[in-house]
């Protein structure tokens, strides 16, 4: 098997994020990935808080 060694940014972004012009430019950057990012976590940590609560939680008579 080959492998092809990729790089995350195209040369234009990473420039940008590199120089000191770009901080707040970076900081959108970081902002937006932690943004994507947290959306899944809290999916399934409702997802789960759901199954505990329908299976796990105790039943009142």
């Amino acid at each position: 098997m080959m492998f092809i060694e990729a790089k995350a940014q195209c040369a234009m972004c990473r420039a940008v994020l590199e120089s000191e012009e770009g901080k707040s430019t970076a900081e959108g950057v970081n902002n937006g990935i932690i943004y994507l990012m947290s959306f899944p976590y809290i999916l399934v940590g409702g997802l789960g808080f759901l199954i505990y609560w329908k299976y796990f939680r105790t039943k009142k008579v």
